[in-house]
């Protein structure tokens, strides 16, 4: 009883009737409103994963799963079985319904990976044959047709030939006795062919009278030598009905053979629309499949969690905004108290709670945030709101005792049929106002010990009260918690948010105060309070205060880590799209690089060709030289002017470090080895001075910079002295490597080089650049070496002179 009463107080039939609004078929919409409560967590989990699939399944498709043709045949398979002969109309419903299952095992079957809808349909059979048959015989109407039987169309064959030949007389009659008519028109009564005759006129048109006007003047006459014919389709008539049952009574037939299999249909249909509503309400609702766990292991967590029939009613019955409560519970943690003013929200929050719980055991999400974790209680009692009844003489608190009596019973019964299987307590026990409407001392003398005896006995507790005796419980045994709705003195309104493990305290005194009351009432009232109250008051207004601070921080944090998350993203951003232009242009300058070799080539093969034609002369060598030199200025590239490096950076000072695309702070000065601090935003970052230029874009100075040895000067280019050009051949790539690693992978590039080796080490920390100069000092090979140009990468790129 207390179980039926529990759905009653949570408002379950409410919940019910919007999930059933989700169904797609009657079928569906009937059995979310009398939906069943699992009995154990096995069959709960089978329906959350069966929801999930159908959630997962609504996504992946367009338009979701269609249910068209499916209805509701439960009461004719029943008549059927019993030798009665179905409808067409019904008929025709076991047609589409057949089609629209078929059409949803295909759906189903596209999709192998979703096992449990798969296990679902893999038995149904859904007779083809019989739905064609069906088809065949009955029309869209759910009339028999003519090709339902050969004896069916020949006798409606003769029925159109008699009305056509009834049809025929009476116009014959109509033009000849046509003054003796009220209208000129053929009619029926009682399936006789009849015309309106005026009465005074009868005797003109001789005939059977079936029917009179309201006013007398008008007589439905069926004229004699129309008789025959009439009676004549009367007896076609009743032939074509006898055929149209007989044909109505063989598909009924073959319906009642087949009904077992006809009935799992029906069944899989429900479950599937069932399964379709509840994912359907779990998307509108915004909800997040929930996850059951060992409550004596993990945390209970519902955080953001809001009532679902106040969403809908904020969403359809344009009510207010939905406040959500955090709800985040401990294992060890049995009974908590809730306190605060009234309409403060401690019972909306004891409901949302009962509702989650049932939702989840139904295979519901629940309106929370992720993760949504929760224990699955065998048992959901509850003791909320008033039950003093007039007829019954019972009071308030009378009420309250009688259910908390049958809420203890419940609790009783289960443990005495569990005391083998489950030897802990798995109830949720839901009081509301526990030990209101009596002596204030009795009730709360009375109350702690329920909560008492409920943290042993039921797996957890949550009770709103108004006495202040509960809160110091807390402090007496660790499986209690307190727990407060949040007031705002200052609009003398709730804010309806939960905190946790802050009791609520008395505002009373300072609504009256705000409200007018006179001040010497108020002060009489805190003296006869007492100064302890006072304190305590104060003790909870300073944690309370404290936690405010707690929040602000928390929330400052929470920006500073996005706009720190932003930053990031934007640097890392940027740090990728140079990478990329870096990469581009390389390549663009390789391939031009190339096509003026093979210029220079082709022009040098000609001057040495003509030089080949004749007996060179010395002007012919010195035309020669001069015409190797102007290709040399031609197609060698000329050094880029390096800037003038004199610019030091000072703490304080803006400079741009121009592979991040970003102005920064100075912070620290440079030290030995020209690394110093930056700040750009809220990010912080050593740079070295060869990376960072002034705003004006001049370099910075170096601390110390050994000077390589001097490059001697290129001499000009002859036909055997071709001009020193970068390829893939002498590059090496030592980027992403160890020093160690480095030095073998250099030593075999210097080995194969001809006259000059470009090294790839990139800027990173710095030290692979230092191990790659280090070697090449002591290398016998290299006779010197230097930084690249800018348009060659810079400082992230040496060339090492091969002796």
């Amino acid at each position: 009883m207390i179980q039926s009463e529990t759905l009653e107080l949570l408002e379950w039939s409410r919940l019910c009737q919007h999930l059933s609004t989700f169904a797609a078929t009657k079928l569906g919409a009937i059995a979310a409103r009398n939906i069943d409560i699992p009995t154990s967590v096995v069959k709960s989990e089978y329906l959350l994963a069966q929801t999930k699939e159908v959630y997962e399944l609504e996504n992946r498709l367009d338009n979701g799963i269609s249910f068209e043709g499916v209805q509701d045949f439960g009461d004719s398979l029943e008549r059927a079985e019993l030798k009665g002969i179905l409808a067409g109309d019904e008929l025709l419903a076991i047609a589409t319904t057949l089609a629209g299952i078929r059409n949803l095992r295909r759906l189903i079957d596209k999709h192998p990976d979703l096992e449990i809808l798969n296990e679902l349909v893999a038995d149904l059979r859904t007779y083809p044959e019989l739905e064609q048959e069906i088809h065949r015989c009955i029309d869209e109407r759910g009339q028999v047709t003519d090709r339902a039987s050969e004896k069916l169309r020949d006798i409606r064959n003769s029925l159109r030939q008699n009305r056509t030949q009834i049809t025929q007389k009476l116009q014959n009659i109509i033009q000849v006795k046509g003054n003796a008519l009220q209208e000129t028109i053929i009619t029926q009564r009682s399936d006789r062919y009849v015309i309106p005759v005026k009465a005074p006129q009868k005797d003109a048109i001789p005939g059977i009278v079936h029917d009179t006007s309201t006013s007398g003047a008008t007589l439905y006459v069926e004229p004699n030598s129309v008789v025959p014919m009439g009676n004549q389709l009367r007896q076609l008539l009743r032939r074509e009905q006898v055929e149209e049952e007989a044909v109505r009574r063989t598909l009924t037939e073959k319906v009642a053979e087949v009904k077992p299999d006809l009935e799992k249909l029906l069944a899989a249909a429900i479950v599937l629309d069932l399964a379709t509503a509840k994912a359907r309400y779990s998307f509108w609702l915004k909800a997040n499949p929930p996850r059951f766990i060992n409550p004596l292991e993990e945390n209970i967590t519902l955080r953001e969690l809001r009532h679902p029939l106040l969403v809908w009613q904020q969403q359809h019955e344009e009510g207010h905004p939905v406040i959500p409560v955090d709800l985040v519970i401990n294992p060890y943690i049995r009974v908590v108290t809730i306190t605060g003013p009234n309409t403060g929200g401690k019972t909306v929050t004891l409901k949302t709670l009962g509702l989650a719980t049932l939702m989840a055991k139904i295979g519901l999400f629940i309106p929370a945030s992720e993760p949504v974790e929760l224990p699955w209680f065998d048992q959901i009692l509850a003791d909320i709101g008033d039950e003093q009844s007039l007829e019954q003489s019972l009071s308030t608190f009378s009420g309250h005792i009688r259910r908390i009596s049958r809420v203890l019973d419940a609790i009783s019964t289960e443990e005495a049929e569990d005391e083998t299987t489950s030897p802990h307590p798995s109830s949720l026990v839901l009081l509301d106002e526990v030990g209101a409407g009596t002596d204030p001392v009795e009730g709360s003398a009375l109350a702690i010990a329920l909560l008492r005896y409920l943290a042993d006995h039921s797996l957890l507790t949550i009770a709103t009260t108004h006495f202040g005796e509960l809160k110091a419980l807390k402090y007496q045994d660790e499986r209690f918690e307190n727990a407060s709705v949040e007031f705002n003195e200052a609009t003398l309104s709730p804010t309806y948010r939960l905190l946790w493990g802050i009791p609520g305290r008395s505002n009373a005194l300072a609504i009256a105060s705000r409200l007018g009351l006179k001040a010497e009432v108020i002060e009489k009232a805190k003296d006869e309070m007492g100064g302890a109250t006072d304190e305590v008051n104060q003790v909870i207004a300073g944690l309370e205060a404290q936690r405010r601070r707690q929040e602000e921080k928390a929330a400052q944090a929470q920006d500073l880590l996005q706009q720190a998350e932003r930053f990031y993203q934007e640097v890392s951003a940027k740090a990728t799209d140079l990478e990329e232009r870096e990469k581009s242009l390389r390549a663009s300058q390789e391939i031009a690089v190339n096509k003026a070799i093979a210029s220079a080539k082709g022009e040098i093969a000609g001057v040495i060709k003509r030089l080949q034609q004749g007996k060179p002369t010395a002007q012919d060598a010195q035309k020669a030289t001069e015409d190797i030199n102007k290709l040399a200025d031609k197609f060698v590239p000329k050094a880029a002017p390096k800037q003038k490096a004199g610019f030091m950076p000072k703490v304080g000072e803006r400079i741009r470090i121009p592979r991040l695309g970003q102005t920064a702070e100075v912070l620290t000065s440079p030290d030995e080895d020209g690394e110093f601090n930056v700040r750009f935003g809220i990010m912080k970052m050593i740079v070295k001075l060869e990376d960072v230029e002034s705003l004006s874009g001049e370099k910075a100075q170096p601390v110390a910079k050994v000077k390589p040895a001097a490059k001697p000067a290129p001499e000009p280019i002859t036909v055997e002295n071709e001009p020193l050009i970068r390829t893939s051949k002498n590059t090496v790539d030592l980027r992403g490597r160890r020093v160690a690693d480095a030095e073998l992978v250099l030593d075999q590039a210097i080995s194969e080089a001809a006259r000059a080796i470009w090294i790839i080490h990139g800027h990173g920390t710095g030290k692979l650049r230092q191990g790659v100069h280090a070697y090449l000092k002591q290398h016998p090979r290299i006779n010197n070496y230097e930084a690249a140009e800018q348009n060659d990468g810079g400082t992230g790129v040496t060339i090492a002179y091969v002796k």
